[in-house]
């Protein structure tokens, strides 16, 4: 939540087709946190890898709420914050490090996102964390990490830190912090996250109850988990241009 800007200019390369779906799909995903109420005022970070660039990264203007970015206000920036050709907006370097230490370290993260949604920060404060209670909850089973809160500033030793943490994981839990989900696409990471903030919702309101929530069994636990992960498929491919319609009938603006 730094207010650590980043001035610096690179020469950017003409638009490829390739790029040009990036920053729609990257600006669709920011206008759907915003129209499930998962954004935090103008803070937190979606960032994306820009196709055929190495070390490109695109992300989204600092100072802007989610529901105004679109795929021209997009900024690319390199793994150092540096922004890649002419903007007229500015980038959150240090909201960056975390993304880039993930992108670092997981060519397969694509797309990282980090929330600080309020279900995702309760159940990352309860000491056992996600419970396998839920069909959703069961699609993180033994695949989700933990990483302990250090304060505000991120520092290169914590990026260590946190991507040992996260491991070969598609989510993971900040505790105190929020939720963080990768994705080979920005249709994945965000279904991943739509799956975590439900699955937390859901623990959420049965622990409200007098009861001990019933656990299904660790064999079944098992099972489903791998049902659900159904042999490593790309998740978010059905889902996406139905999220896609939803977005063009309310406001297609994000495509510009």
């Amino acid at each position: 939540m730094s207010f650590t800007l980043q001035a610096g200019r690179k020469a950017a390369a003409a638009m490829s087709d390739a790029e040009r779906q990036m920053r729609i799909d990257l600006a669709a995903c920011y206008r759907l946190v915003a129209l499930n109420g998962w954004d935090d005022l103008i803070y937190t970070h979606i960032s994306a890898m820009v196709p055929g660039e190495p070390g490109h990264f695109l992300i989204n203007p600092f100072g802007l709420t989610f529901d105004e970015v679109r795929a021209s206000n997009l900024v690319k920036i390199t793994m150092a914050g540096e922004i890649v050709g002419e903007s007229e907006h500015p980038v959150n370097v240090t909201g960056f490090a975390l993304h880039g230490a993930v992108h670092s370290a997981r060519p397969d993260a694509v797309c990282v996102m980090h929330l600080h949604n309020t279900a995702g920060i309760a159940v990352s404060i309860q000491p056992h964390g996600l419970l396998p209670i839920s069909q959703h909850a069961l699609r993180f089973h033994e695949r989700i990490g933990y990483h302990d809160y250090e304060g505000l500033a991120f520092s290169p030793s914590e990026g260590e830190r946190l991507v040992a943490s996260l491991g070969a994981h598609p989510a993971m839990l900040l505790r105190n912090h929020g939720t963080l989900t990768t994705g080979r696409t920005v249709a994945e990471a965000f279904v991943l996250m739509a799956t975590l903030i439900k699955a937390c919702e859901i623990q959420l309101q049965a622990l409200a109850g007098a009861a001990a929530p019933h656990l299904p069994s660790a064999a079944v636990q098992d099972k489903t988990a791998l049902q659900l992960e159904d042999g490593g498929a790309i998740e978010g491919v059905l889902e996406w241009p139905a999220l896609l319609r939803k977005l063009d009938r309310i406001d297609a603006s994000f495509r510009d």
